[in-house]
């Protein structure tokens, strides 16, 4: 597998925990989403988010309001709810177990 196939696919499983992790302590709208993401590089598409935030709401791990916006039409704030919280602390305790090992195996190798 290429090497941007590898970053895509990690990425990917990454993404809406990213997007979670985004919402604690504050709502935002989905170009506030985009623009955290990017800057960071874990979204390479602007297309992807829509689909994922929907995804998110649809199961119950993000709430929506809409709010008057001064410069442009209303806007769709996204906030975490309880079940979203849980989630995203289930993802941290799972990924620092789940990194702790791939760093042991790739610096251990063939030595394990």
């Amino acid at each position: 597998m290429p090497a941007d196939g590898l970053v895509t696919q990690m990425r990917k499983g990454a993404l809406e925990y990213c997007v979670l992790a985004l919402l604690v302590g504050r709502s935002r709208y989905a170009f506030e989403l985009i623009e955290g993401l990017a800057s960071t590089g874990m979204l390479t598409s602007e297309g992807t988010i829509y689909p994922l935030l929907s995804r998110l709401r649809r199961d119950g791990l993000v709430d929506t309001e809409w709010r008057e916006s001064s410069d442009g039409p209303p806007r769709r704030y996204y906030r975490l709810t309880a079940d979203g919280k849980r989630a995203l602390k289930v993802f941290r305790d799972e990924w620092a177990g789940f990194r702790t090992t791939v760093d042991a195996v790739l610096e251990k190798g063939g030595t394990l």
